[in-house]
Order: structure tokens, then C-alpha cells, then sequence
């Protein structure tokens, strides 16, 4: 995986607003992200890996997935002092990170300019691209949205282990109702100790204060979880520690 530097090919026939998540859109974002003011006690803050599936199967409810997901960054900034980065997959082979920003709101313009493509899914990409970055510098969370899951579902548990083994917990949140997605994604998240929750479209406000608790997670562990004591933390406490998941 790599650092979203070059624009992905676009065939003759596509228009040029297709390419909208090219070297331009991701160099703009990075430019604009500003620094935020850092927790106490924290040299560089909490990092937070938000991965979102960008095939075709998600194109009916995309628009209405990004304005849930911008919800979502916007509880993530306010977390503040956390370092967050964006990775997707689409198309053929297409898997892309931009780098760990504390400005989300660049993030968030960045999501609602990345357009849909057909192919399968990438989540092994996604672990092991969350594997190399913890091994550089810890990772304390990653955040997986996605509706479906078309691999070797023993692949995925490995590697969801061995990010439970690193301290990485995945929360996973699923879009839909296909049960085997919805088996693969429970045990990703128990894997690595973390949690599964339904992406509902219909409640974007628990799930602005679900992704809110695991910011709150990602620059604290636990303690910062139950010293806030509201009730999407007091949930994410049963879920972690029914799954084993570290303070």
C-alpha cells in the first residue's frame, strides 16, 4: 500500500470528474491540515486508522454513507490531539492511504469526492496495511466501514489476530445485512479485540457518538472511556472488555 501520490488510470470513455481523488485532491488536504492542540500528557496523540469500502455494491447509499461519515469525522475532531488517516479501496486493485492528519475536516472533504468503483473487496489490505504502521508507530485503532467481505475469511482472522496481539483494535461497522459479512466482521473484531456494530443509516447520531467513544479510546484507552462516562463509552467499555480488549 502506498501514499495516495499518483492519480489512478481512467479509461477513454470516463469522464474527467471520475478522476476526482487524484495527487491534486490529496496534496490540497495535506497542505490544509492544521495541527491541533495535543492532550496532556501525549507527545503526538492518539492515531486512528478510518478505512471505508468504496466498491460499486455501496454506490445506492453512497451519498447518503458520506454524510454519516462526515458525522462521524466531525466527532473524531473533536476528540482532538488524534491523528487520523483515510484509506480506501475500489476498482481493480486500488487501495489507498493518505497520511495521518489531525485536521479531519480535510479528510472528510477528501470522503465525499471519492466516487465508487466496481470490484471486490480489499479488507486483507486494510489489516496488513495496519500491521506495517503499528510496527512503525503504534496505532491505536482502526475504524473499518463496509457492506460486504468476497475473500478467504481465515486470511482476515490471522491478520485480525495479530493486530490484537499488537494492541490494534478493529471496530467494525457494517453497512447492510449480508451474513457473511456480518460473520467475518464479528470475528475481525473479536480477533483483535475490538467490536462490531450495524452501520444504520437511519441513527447518525449514535453513530457520531460511537465513533466519538472510540476517538475517545484511541488518544486514552479505557480510562479516558470511563473517566468520560457517557453512555456510547459506557457501551464501548461492555463491548471491549467482553472481548478482552486492553485499557
Amino acid at each position: 500500500m502506498s501514499n495516495d501520490k499518483t492519480p489512478a488510470p481512467r479509461k477513454a470513455d470516463q469522464k474527467p470528474a471520475a478522476a476526482r481523488s487524484d495527487s491534486t485532491a490529496i496534496d490540497a488536504f495535506v497542505r490544509h491540515a492544521r495541527a491541533l492542540a495535543q492532550p496532556t500528557g501525549a507527545k503526538d496523540g492518539g492515531r486512528l486508522i478510518l478505512a471505508l469500502d468504496a466498491t460499486m455494491s455501496r454506490q445506492p447509499t453512497w451519498d447518503l454513507a458520506c454524510s454519516l461519515q462526515a458525522e462521524m469525522f466531525d466527532a473524531v475532531s473533536k476528540a482532538g490531539g488524534l491523528n487520523v488517516q483515510l484509506v480506501y479501496f475500489r476498482g481493480f486493485g486500488e487501495c489507498r492511504a493518505s497520511r495521518f492528519v489531525r485536521d479531519t475536516s480535510s479528510l472528510k472533504d477528501l470522503m465525499v469526492k471519492i466516487d465508487c468503483r466496481g470490484g471486490h473487496t480489499q479488507i486483507g489490505k486494510v489489516l496488513s496495511h495496519t500491521l506495517k504502521e503499528t510496527e512503525r508507530t503504534k496505532v491505536n485503532a482502526l475504524v473499518y466501514i463496509g457492506d460486504a467481505m468476497e475473500e478467504n475469511v481465515d486470511d482476515l482472522a490471522d491478520k485480525a489476530g495479530r493486530l490484537g496481539l499488537h494492541g490494534v483494535p478493529v471496530f467494525a461497522f457494517q453497512e447492510g445485512h449480508d451474513p457473511v459479512a456480518e460473520t467475518a466482521f464479528k470475528e475481525v473484531a473479536r480477533l483483535s479485540k475490538g467490536a462490531w456494530f450495524r452501520f444504520d443509516r437511519n441513527a447518525a447520531s449514535t453513530l457520531s457518538k460511537l465513533l466519538s467513544a472510540v476517538a475517545v479510546y484511541a488518544t486514552g484507552g479505557l480510562k479516558a472511556l470511563e473517566a468520560r462516562g457517557r453512555a456510547e463509552d459506557r457501551l464501548m467499555i461492555e463491548h471491549l472488555k467482553k472481548s478482552g480488549g486492553r485499557g
